[in-house]
Protein backbone atom coordinates (compact mmCIF):
# COMPACT_ATOMS: atom_id res chain seq x y z
CA UNK A 1 0.00 0.00 0.00
CA UNK A 2 1.41 3.30 -1.07
CA UNK A 3 1.41 6.23 1.29
CA UNK A 4 0.11 9.55 0.03
CA UNK A 5 2.41 12.53 0.44
CA UNK A 6 0.95 15.99 0.68
CA UNK A 7 3.01 18.89 -0.50
CA UNK A 8 3.79 21.50 2.10
CA UNK A 9 5.72 23.89 -0.10
CA UNK A 10 3.02 26.54 0.19
CA UNK A 11 3.22 26.36 3.99
CA UNK A 12 7.02 26.51 3.97
CA UNK A 13 6.95 29.46 1.56
CA UNK A 14 4.82 31.45 3.99
CA UNK A 15 7.44 30.90 6.68
CA UNK A 16 10.37 31.87 4.49
CA UNK A 17 11.82 35.26 5.31
CA UNK A 18 12.45 37.91 2.68
CA UNK A 19 15.16 40.53 3.08
CA UNK A 20 14.31 44.21 2.58
CA UNK A 21 16.62 47.21 2.46
CA UNK A 22 15.16 50.67 3.01
CA UNK A 23 17.04 53.77 1.89
CA UNK A 24 16.49 56.71 4.20
CA UNK A 25 16.38 60.39 3.33
CA UNK A 26 20.07 60.88 4.17
CA UNK A 27 20.98 57.97 1.80
CA UNK A 28 21.82 55.61 4.64
CA UNK A 29 20.12 52.19 4.71
CA UNK A 30 18.47 49.94 7.23
CA UNK A 31 17.53 46.30 6.65
CA UNK A 32 14.96 43.91 8.01
CA UNK A 33 13.47 40.51 7.26
CA UNK A 34 9.77 40.04 6.56
CA UNK A 35 7.43 37.11 6.10
CA UNK A 36 5.67 36.61 2.79
CA UNK A 37 2.37 37.70 4.31
CA UNK A 38 3.79 40.83 6.00
CA UNK A 39 1.86 43.99 5.13
CA UNK A 40 3.30 47.32 4.08
CA UNK A 41 2.51 49.04 7.38
CA UNK A 42 5.16 46.89 9.07
CA UNK A 43 7.98 48.50 7.04
CA UNK A 44 6.74 52.03 7.71
CA UNK A 45 6.50 51.28 11.43
CA UNK A 46 9.97 49.72 11.32
CA UNK A 47 11.50 52.92 9.91
CA UNK A 48 9.52 55.17 12.26
CA UNK A 49 10.69 53.10 15.23
CA UNK A 50 14.27 53.42 13.96
CA UNK A 51 13.89 57.21 14.07
CA UNK A 52 11.59 57.24 17.14
CA UNK A 53 9.31 59.24 14.84
CA UNK A 54 5.87 60.13 16.20
CA UNK A 55 4.36 62.05 13.27
CA UNK A 56 4.14 59.12 10.86
CA UNK A 57 1.30 60.30 8.64
CA UNK A 58 3.49 62.48 6.39
CA UNK A 59 5.66 59.58 5.26
CA UNK A 60 5.51 56.47 3.12
CA UNK A 61 7.58 53.71 1.56
CA UNK A 62 8.23 53.91 -2.18
CA UNK A 63 9.69 51.38 -4.60
CA UNK A 64 10.61 51.21 -8.28
CA UNK A 65 9.30 48.39 -10.46
CA UNK A 66 11.24 46.73 -13.32
CA UNK A 67 9.65 49.21 -15.76
CA UNK A 68 11.33 52.07 -13.82
CA UNK A 69 7.98 53.32 -12.53
CA UNK A 70 7.67 54.46 -8.93
CA UNK A 71 4.91 53.25 -6.61
CA UNK A 72 3.89 53.87 -3.02
CA UNK A 73 3.75 50.73 -0.91
CA UNK A 74 0.17 50.24 0.24
CA UNK A 75 0.13 49.71 4.01
CA UNK A 76 -2.84 47.34 4.13
CA UNK A 77 -1.63 44.91 1.45
CA UNK A 78 1.00 42.19 1.54
CA UNK A 79 4.42 43.50 0.52
CA UNK A 80 5.35 40.47 -1.60
CA UNK A 81 2.14 40.70 -3.63
CA UNK A 82 2.80 44.37 -4.41
CA UNK A 83 6.38 43.91 -5.55
CA UNK A 84 6.95 43.10 -9.21
CA UNK A 85 10.59 42.14 -8.79
CA UNK A 86 12.33 39.26 -7.03
CA UNK A 87 13.78 39.58 -3.51
CA UNK A 88 15.81 40.97 -1.90
CA UNK A 89 13.77 44.16 -2.12
CA UNK A 90 15.09 47.72 -2.03
CA UNK A 91 12.70 50.53 -1.10
CA UNK A 92 12.89 54.17 -0.08
CA UNK A 93 11.50 56.07 2.90
CA UNK A 94 10.14 59.38 1.61
CA UNK A 95 7.72 62.22 2.41
CA UNK A 96 4.40 61.22 0.88
CA UNK A 97 2.15 64.04 2.09
CA UNK A 98 3.78 67.46 2.23
CA UNK A 99 2.34 69.53 5.10
CA UNK A 100 0.47 72.59 3.92
CA UNK A 101 1.98 74.66 6.75
CA UNK A 102 5.32 73.07 7.70
CA UNK A 103 5.98 75.78 10.27
CA UNK A 104 3.23 74.24 12.42
CA UNK A 105 4.88 70.81 12.59
CA UNK A 106 5.28 69.94 16.25
CA UNK A 107 8.30 67.64 16.23
CA UNK A 108 11.77 68.94 15.32
CA UNK A 109 12.63 65.51 13.89
CA UNK A 110 9.70 65.70 11.46
CA UNK A 111 10.84 69.14 10.30
CA UNK A 112 14.37 67.80 9.77
CA UNK A 113 13.12 64.87 7.67
CA UNK A 114 11.02 67.26 5.57
CA UNK A 115 14.14 69.40 5.14
CA UNK A 116 16.04 66.35 3.84
CA UNK A 117 13.20 65.58 1.43
CA UNK A 118 13.20 69.15 0.10
CA UNK A 119 16.97 68.95 -0.39
CA UNK A 120 16.34 65.92 -2.60
CA UNK A 121 13.54 67.72 -4.45
CA UNK A 122 15.86 70.65 -5.14
CA UNK A 123 18.72 68.43 -6.30
CA UNK A 124 16.52 66.35 -8.61
CA UNK A 125 14.83 69.41 -10.13
CA UNK A 126 11.37 68.80 -8.71
CA UNK A 127 11.17 72.06 -6.76
CA UNK A 128 11.14 74.58 -9.61
CA UNK A 129 11.84 78.17 -8.64
CA UNK A 130 13.29 81.48 -9.76
CA UNK A 131 16.99 82.32 -9.67
CA UNK A 132 16.53 84.39 -6.51
CA UNK A 133 14.65 81.65 -4.67
CA UNK A 134 17.22 79.07 -5.79
CA UNK A 135 20.04 81.19 -4.39
CA UNK A 136 18.35 81.52 -0.99
CA UNK A 137 17.44 77.83 -0.84
CA UNK A 138 21.04 76.92 -1.63
CA UNK A 139 22.37 79.37 0.95
CA UNK A 140 20.10 77.95 3.67
CA UNK A 141 21.41 74.46 2.93
CA UNK A 142 25.03 75.63 3.09
CA UNK A 143 24.39 77.50 6.35
CA UNK A 144 22.74 74.40 7.86
CA UNK A 145 25.64 72.17 6.78
CA UNK A 146 28.65 74.45 7.35
CA UNK A 147 27.51 77.13 9.76
CA UNK A 148 28.76 80.73 9.42
CA UNK A 149 31.04 81.72 6.57
CA UNK A 150 34.69 81.66 7.60
CA UNK A 151 37.32 83.12 5.29
CA UNK A 152 40.02 80.78 6.65
CA UNK A 153 37.96 77.60 6.34
CA UNK A 154 36.00 78.30 3.17
CA UNK A 155 38.09 78.77 0.00
CA UNK A 156 36.77 80.67 -2.98
CA UNK A 157 35.19 77.63 -4.63
CA UNK A 158 33.78 75.96 -1.50
CA UNK A 159 30.20 76.01 -2.87
CA UNK A 160 31.27 73.87 -5.84
CA UNK A 161 31.67 70.93 -3.45
CA UNK A 162 27.94 71.09 -2.73
CA UNK A 163 25.79 69.46 -5.41
CA UNK A 164 22.64 71.43 -4.72
CA UNK A 165 20.94 71.74 -8.10
CA UNK A 166 20.82 69.59 -11.25
CA UNK A 167 22.20 72.53 -13.25
CA UNK A 168 24.43 74.51 -10.92
CA UNK A 169 25.96 77.51 -12.68
CA UNK A 170 28.85 79.67 -11.49
CA UNK A 171 26.47 82.64 -11.41
CA UNK A 172 24.18 80.80 -8.99
CA UNK A 173 27.12 79.64 -6.84
CA UNK A 174 28.39 83.21 -6.62
CA UNK A 175 24.98 84.43 -5.44
CA UNK A 176 24.75 81.62 -2.85
CA UNK A 177 28.17 82.61 -1.46
CA UNK A 178 27.07 86.25 -1.26
CA UNK A 179 23.95 85.37 0.74
CA UNK A 180 25.75 82.87 2.95
CA UNK A 181 28.50 85.36 3.72
CA UNK A 182 26.41 88.49 4.32
CA UNK A 183 22.86 87.54 5.36
CA UNK A 184 22.81 84.27 7.30
CA UNK A 185 25.52 84.75 9.91
CA UNK A 186 24.45 83.55 13.34
CA UNK A 187 21.78 81.10 12.16
CA UNK A 188 22.11 77.69 13.77
CA UNK A 189 21.36 74.60 11.64
CA UNK A 190 17.80 74.26 12.99
CA UNK A 191 16.97 77.88 12.13
CA UNK A 192 18.50 77.61 8.65
CA UNK A 193 16.50 74.43 8.00
CA UNK A 194 13.34 76.15 9.22
CA UNK A 195 13.99 79.10 6.90
CA UNK A 196 14.35 76.69 3.98
CA UNK A 197 11.00 75.10 4.83
CA UNK A 198 9.37 78.51 5.00
CA UNK A 199 10.79 79.59 1.65
CA UNK A 200 10.13 76.27 -0.09
CA UNK A 201 6.52 75.86 0.99
CA UNK A 202 5.62 79.22 -0.56
CA UNK A 203 6.70 77.98 -4.01
CA UNK A 204 3.98 76.75 -6.34
CA UNK A 205 5.86 73.53 -7.08
CA UNK A 206 6.18 72.59 -3.40
CA UNK A 207 5.11 68.97 -3.01
CA UNK A 208 4.72 68.41 -6.76
CA UNK A 209 6.58 65.44 -8.23
CA UNK A 210 7.13 65.73 -12.02
CA UNK A 211 8.72 63.26 -14.43
CA UNK A 212 10.02 63.75 -18.00
CA UNK A 213 8.26 62.78 -21.23
CA UNK A 214 8.11 63.53 -24.94
CA UNK A 215 5.68 65.43 -27.14
CA UNK A 216 3.26 63.68 -29.46
CA UNK A 217 1.60 65.86 -32.10
CA UNK A 218 -2.18 65.80 -32.26
CA UNK A 219 -5.32 67.83 -31.75
CA UNK A 220 -8.36 67.79 -29.53
CA UNK A 221 -11.78 69.39 -29.82
CA UNK A 222 -13.11 71.11 -26.67
CA UNK A 223 -16.18 69.57 -25.08
CA UNK A 224 -17.85 69.71 -21.71
CA UNK A 225 -15.13 70.80 -19.33
CA UNK A 226 -12.89 67.89 -18.48
CA UNK A 227 -9.29 67.57 -17.52
CA UNK A 228 -7.97 64.18 -18.62
CA UNK A 229 -4.73 62.52 -17.57
CA UNK A 230 -3.50 58.98 -17.85
CA UNK A 231 -0.98 57.96 -15.23
CA UNK A 232 0.32 54.75 -13.71
CA UNK A 233 0.95 56.53 -10.42
CA UNK A 234 -1.90 58.86 -9.35
CA UNK A 235 -0.81 61.66 -7.06
CA UNK A 236 2.23 62.53 -9.16
CA UNK A 237 2.63 64.92 -12.03
CA UNK A 238 3.23 64.50 -15.73
CA UNK A 239 5.69 66.72 -17.59
CA UNK A 240 4.54 67.53 -21.12
CA UNK A 241 5.08 69.98 -23.94
CA UNK A 242 2.52 72.23 -25.55
CA UNK A 243 2.56 73.16 -29.21
CA UNK A 244 4.85 76.14 -28.62
CA UNK A 245 7.58 73.71 -27.58
CA UNK A 246 7.69 75.06 -24.01
CA UNK A 247 8.14 72.51 -21.26
CA UNK A 248 5.07 72.12 -19.04
CA UNK A 249 3.85 69.69 -16.43
CA UNK A 250 0.67 68.75 -14.65
CA UNK A 251 0.66 68.21 -10.91
CA UNK A 252 -1.75 67.27 -8.15
CA UNK A 253 -1.38 69.45 -5.06
CA UNK A 254 -3.26 70.27 -1.86
CA UNK A 255 -4.86 73.18 -3.74
CA UNK A 256 -5.94 71.21 -6.79
CA UNK A 257 -4.70 70.32 -10.28
CA UNK A 258 -2.05 72.68 -11.63
CA UNK A 259 -0.22 73.12 -14.94
CA UNK A 260 3.16 74.85 -15.05
CA UNK A 261 5.40 76.18 -17.80
CA UNK A 262 8.93 76.51 -16.49
CA UNK A 263 8.41 77.76 -12.94
CA UNK A 264 5.18 79.66 -13.68
CA UNK A 265 1.71 78.31 -13.07
CA UNK A 266 -0.50 78.69 -16.14
CA UNK A 267 -3.58 76.78 -15.05
CA UNK A 268 -5.26 75.86 -11.77
CA UNK A 269 -8.32 73.72 -11.18
CA UNK A 270 -9.17 73.92 -7.48
CA UNK A 271 -10.57 70.93 -5.67
CA UNK A 272 -13.72 72.94 -4.94
CA UNK A 273 -14.22 73.29 -8.71
CA UNK A 274 -13.94 69.56 -9.39
CA UNK A 275 -17.35 68.02 -9.96
CA UNK A 276 -16.41 64.46 -10.94
CA UNK A 277 -13.48 62.03 -11.00
CA UNK A 278 -13.51 58.82 -13.01
CA UNK A 279 -11.30 56.15 -14.59
CA UNK A 280 -11.73 54.61 -18.02
CA UNK A 281 -9.10 51.95 -18.54
CA UNK A 282 -5.82 53.67 -17.68
CA UNK A 283 -7.16 57.16 -18.34
CA UNK A 284 -8.01 59.35 -15.36
CA UNK A 285 -10.68 62.01 -15.94
CA UNK A 286 -11.23 65.10 -13.85
CA UNK A 287 -14.48 66.86 -14.68
CA UNK A 288 -14.38 70.45 -13.53
CA UNK A 289 -16.15 73.79 -13.85
CA UNK A 290 -14.78 77.29 -14.40
CA UNK A 291 -16.31 80.75 -14.48
CA UNK A 292 -14.81 81.92 -17.74
CA UNK A 293 -13.88 80.37 -21.05
CA UNK A 294 -10.16 79.69 -21.17
CA UNK A 295 -7.82 79.15 -24.10
CA UNK A 296 -7.50 75.52 -25.12
CA UNK A 297 -4.20 73.88 -24.31
CA UNK A 298 -3.45 70.30 -25.27
CA UNK A 299 -0.58 68.50 -23.61
CA UNK A 300 0.74 65.07 -24.43
CA UNK A 301 3.25 63.01 -22.56
CA UNK A 302 4.63 59.49 -22.44
CA UNK A 303 6.59 57.36 -20.02
CA UNK A 304 10.08 56.05 -20.63
CA UNK A 305 9.43 52.38 -21.29
CA UNK A 306 7.89 51.48 -24.68
CA UNK A 307 5.82 48.64 -23.21
CA UNK A 308 3.96 50.93 -20.84
CA UNK A 309 0.81 52.63 -22.09
CA UNK A 310 1.56 56.22 -23.09
CA UNK A 311 0.29 59.07 -20.99
CA UNK A 312 -2.09 61.56 -22.52
CA UNK A 313 -2.77 64.79 -20.72
CA UNK A 314 -5.31 67.13 -22.21
CA UNK A 315 -6.46 70.39 -20.73
CA UNK A 316 -9.87 71.22 -22.16
CA UNK A 317 -11.60 74.63 -21.83
CA UNK A 318 -14.08 75.02 -18.98
CA UNK A 319 -17.19 76.89 -20.08
CA UNK A 320 -19.34 79.25 -18.06
CA UNK A 321 -22.36 77.43 -16.69
CA UNK A 322 -25.89 78.57 -17.31
CA UNK A 323 -27.79 80.12 -14.42
CA UNK A 324 -29.89 76.99 -13.90
CA UNK A 325 -26.88 74.69 -13.48
CA UNK A 326 -26.99 72.96 -10.09
CA UNK A 327 -23.23 73.25 -9.44
CA UNK A 328 -21.71 76.33 -7.84
CA UNK A 329 -18.63 78.04 -9.24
Amino acid sequence: MKMLRFRTSSIRSLNQEVQCSIRLLDDSEISCNIQRDTKGQFLLDHVCNHYSLLEKDYFGIRYVDPEKQRHWLEPNKCIVKQMKSHPPYTMCFRVKFYPHEPMKIKEELTRYLLYLQLKRDIFHGRLLCSFSDAAYLGAFIVQAELGDYDLDEHPEDYITEFKLFPKQTQKLEKKIVEIHKNELRGQCPAVAELNLLQRAHSLETYGVDPHPCKQVLGSFQPSGGALMASSSWPGHSVISQDFTGSTAFLGFTATGFVVFQGNKRIHLLKWSDVSKLKFEGKTFYVIGIQKEVSKMRTLYSSVFHPNVLSYQTQIIPMFKLSSNHPLKT
